[in-house]
């Protein structure tokens, strides 16, 4: 299940699409998608900091979205894209979902779930979470305002 697919950079887009409406909210500009093939199970723009969850981050809100449209807990053929790379929460609630891809867009550094000292999403010695997902970074497009860092 590892390797860029033809359906990614259309999925991607969404993402971005959704962290644009995100941030047209007042929350932090991060989007993400559950999708099965080219069929999306359940998206999410991040509800953060202008909603009233203070955990209520897009890949969160996917994933949970995605067990219920589905009514599975493990979501083994499922691939999550997320324009940011996840959180430790985030992380956490892929593994435990069982996702078997996640494809990403910009990192996070220390809070992210494969980037950071705390690799979460990439951790193979927790015999509870399964094998981890494949992991597919995928570079942003370039933005004529620069990077944008984000804080969570």
């Amino acid at each position: 299940m590892s390797g860029s697919t033809e359906i990614d950079p259309r999925m991607m887009a969404r993402c971005r699409e959704l962290a644009e409406l995100a941030e047209r909210a007042g929350n932090h500009a991060v989007g993400s998608l559950v999708a099965v093939g080219g069929e999306i199970l359940a998206e999410a723009g991040e509800e953060t900091p202008a909603g009233p969850v203070a955990f209520a981050h897009a890949e969160l809100l996917a994933v949970q979205r995605a067990v219920r449209a589905t009514g599975e807990r493990h979501l083994p053929e499922a691939t999550l894209y997320s324009t940011h790379e996840p959180c430790f929460m985030c992380s956490y609630a892929i593994r435990v979902a069982r996702i078997g891809r996640v494809v990403l867009g910009t990192a996070v550094g220390e809070i992210g779930g494969v980037s950071s000292r705390y690799p979460i999403l990439t951790a193979a010695d927790v015999a509870a979470w399964g094998p981890p997902p494949a992991i597919d970074w995928q570079k942003p497009p370039s933005d004529p305002d620069g990077p944008r860092r984000l804080h969570r």
